[in-house]
């Protein structure tokens, strides 16, 4: 049932050059570290193929037919969006689904 120890002065000297070493350290190599921004482009041949030929388009379906991530098809359809050449129908909350203009 005892209690903590006291620590002599030089001990605890000894723990406080420690502490201060190792917070120096880990700010340092906190800094090191850099995230890399991966890009990855959309096939735009393929992309277009499948919008003509779709009945509809979801941001679900173009990822899995182009092999993107969801993000990336989502920024591709909103590019057509507002270049005319694909149109919103329906949808809400993000889940939106579109028509291509010039399509059947």
């Amino acid at each position: 049932m005892g209690g903590s120890k006291n620590k002599s002065p030089a001990q605890k000297e000894k723990s406080q050059k420690k502490d201060s070493n190792t917070k120096k350290s880990k700010k340092t190599e906190k800094k090191d570290d850099s995230k890399t921004k991966t890009s990855v482009v959309i096939d735009e041949g393929k992309a277009t193929k499948y919008i003509n030929d779709a009945k509809v388009i979801t941001v679900q379906d173009l990822a899995r037919q182009t092999d993107v991530k969801i993000s990336e098809a989502n920024s591709f359809l909103k590019k057509l969006l507002s270049n005319g050449t694909i149109e919103r129908i329906g949808g809400f909350s993000g889940h939106h689904i579109y028509k291509s203009v010039s399509g059947k």
